[in-house]
């Protein structure tokens, strides 16, 4: 089903293609001042140049052509020559009860359907714990995915584990220097290995596992294999307690093991795609905008990281992936023309791969930033993230949608202090707190001996603004969704959640609900049904959870 908003859109895009025989895409806003209407375009004036009138003149035209079997009660032709449409109520009232009927599934579309999303996000390499950095890249990549399936797509989310490279051998030497040292040696760590107890303690767990074993015989492949296994073993848990699973764990190393590296190579080359300079092989990359072609080979031989990437990209698209979607660091952005470049040259489509950027995150605590955290003396975990805003699922709710409340390419302070607060000047407990104040006037309502109905087909009391307010924002549910979507970011939603607990905030301070009239009161409580169905969706989309008690 069409939202309203769609509606409308259609039948103004409808009456263009009639009257004027033109095909454009019609924009819609909510106007501020809500005695302007519902919604209004300033099409008519956008299209003055072209059609050589006036934009009233084509306006009144417009409000005198549009189809008329949609309930618009009234159409104003406003100022310069804005368009506002006041819609019949009956419109809203109607949603309740699809709302109901549909639970969860309200706001499902297929937008989606056979479209194959690969999303990878979070791919920390697996040296240690899981950073401030990761943790926004969870929220976000996860948030997504659950706005895909809901929007009919197939996503498959992915983690591509760096196992194959030269942080993984640091991590092996570090880890049996570690285990060394824990039977007496002076073995010292390697240059730019990893200092952290978290090595100790993985070198504690080989030394329980395999004794003295690797005092005299060659342990780097064990270092390595137990050291990754066990690492990634602890991201997985820590990315669980966030609320975050994985449907491919893609490892780096079996790129080299089945010959992808070179088959990729081989691909290139005899498409002409590569060339030899100065003993090192170039990819052309600037036919598809990077700024300069990129080498794949060094002179001695060995691989960029580009070979590999573009290794692992090309056995994404051979799945059958349609749109490849990678949620990246900012420390990224200047790698990513030259890999959209090789996408594009495996592909002949360089926007099959999109990126999603991801900027710094600072965390703030009594005004000032914290980088380290005050129990480890280390950078800030995910772990210690959750802990520091109340820990359970009161810490993963707090910062999953702090972090879905920015735009993933933006700057953004994570202010603790305002997270574990619970007034509403914090936007988690603001949204969590509407849905939990539903669910008291059930209980009260039933602790009370209160009767009602929620099958009801017709309304007849609900005709305050308050109310209207309140359908209006349901309404444009599937919209909001269909804009992360578009925009590739959650905030959307979040969006979204506080306008709709607003709206509800607004209801409850001016209605009375449980009223001694049972067909008012059985009514009203079909709007906040509708209202916490439509809310505990949303907030399961971000990955936070809907309590009924707070």
């Amino acid at each position: 089903m069409n939202t309203v908003r769609e509606t409308l859109q259609k039948r103004l895009e409808e009456t263009l293609e009639r009257r004027f025989g033109l095909t454009r895409e019609v924009h819609l806003e909510t106007p501020r001042d809500r005695s302007h209407g519902d919604y209004a375009t300033n099409l008519a004036m956008t299209l003055a140049k072209e059609l050589k009138r006036s934009p009233r003149e084509i306006a009144g035209e417009i409000q005198q052509s549009i189809d008329d079997s949609f309930p618009i009660i009234h159409i104003d032709v406003a100022g310069p020559g804005f368009l506002n449409f006041t819609i019949d109520k009956s419109v809203y009232l109607a949603l309740i009860g699809e709302i109901l009927q549909k639970q969860d599934a309200y706001g499902r579309t297929d937008e989606g359907r056979g479209q194959r999303i690969n999303l990878e996000f979070v791919s920390a390499n697996p040296t240690g714990s899981l950073h401030v950095g990761h943790a926004r890249g969870a929220a976000i990549g996860d948030s997504l995915a659950r706005v895909f399936e809901k929007t009919g797509f197939d996503v498959t989310r992915e983690y591509y584990v760096n196992d194959g490279g030269n942080q993984i051998r640091t991590l092996a030497r570090s880890i049996e220097a570690r285990y060394r040292q824990l039977f007496g040696e002076a073995a010292t760590l390697p240059e730019d290995g990893y200092p952290g107890q978290d090595i100790i303690d993985l070198a504690e767990r080989m030394k329980a596992r395999h004794g003295g074993r690797f005092l005299k015989e060659d342990g780097f492949e064990t270092f390595r294999d137990e050291g990754v296994e066990w690492v990634m073993e602890s991201l997985i848990g820590d990315l669980a307690d966030f609320g975050v699973t994985f449907d491919v764990f893609f490892r780096e190393r079996s790129l080299y093991s089945e010959g992808a590296v070179e088959k990729t190579l081989k691909r290139l080359s005899e498409a002409g795609h590569t060339y030899s300079e100065d003993g090192a092989t170039f990819l052309r990359t600037s036919l598809y905008g990077d700024e300069k072609d990129r080498v794949v080979v060094k002179q001695d031989g060995t691989y960029t990281y580009l070979l590999p990437d573009l290794a692992y990209h090309l056995d994404k698209l051979e799945r059958g992936y349609d749109t490849l979607i990678d949620v990246l660091g900012a420390d990224h952005h200047g790698y990513v023309p030259r890999l959209k470049g090789g996408i594009g040259l495996l592909s002949g489509d360089h926007d099959r791969l999109e990126v999603v950027m991801l900027q710094i995150v600072r965390v703030l605590q009594d005004g000032e930033e914290i980088k380290m955290s005050k129990r480890s003396g280390k950078a800030i975990t995910l772990r210690d993230l959750i802990e520091m805003v109340g820990g359970g699922t009161q810490g993963r709710d707090a910062v999953r949608y702090f972090f879905a409340r920015h735009h993933p390419n933006t700057h953004m302070d994570l202010d603790l202090d305002l997270a574990v607060r619970k007034s509403n000047e914090n936007p988690v407990y603001y949204a969590q707190y509407a849905h939990a104040r539903i669910a008291s006037v059930f209980a009260k309502a039933k602790r009370e001996g209160y009767t009602y109905r929620l099958d009801l087909e017709e309304f007849t009391s609900l005709d305050h603004e308050k109310v209207y307010q309140l359908l209006e924002v349901l309404a444009e549910y599937p919209q909001a969704l269909k804009a992360v979507v578009k925009e590739r970011s959650p905030h959307k939603i979040t969006n979204y959640i506080h306008t709709l607990a607003q709206a509800l905030h607004g209801f409850y301070t001016e209605i009375v609900v449980l009223t001694d009239d049972e067909r008012a009161r059985s009514e009203r409580l079909m709007v906040l049904e509708a209202v916490r169905i439509v809310l505990a969706d949303a907030l399961s989309l971000i990955g936070v959870s809907a309590p009924r008690e707070m």
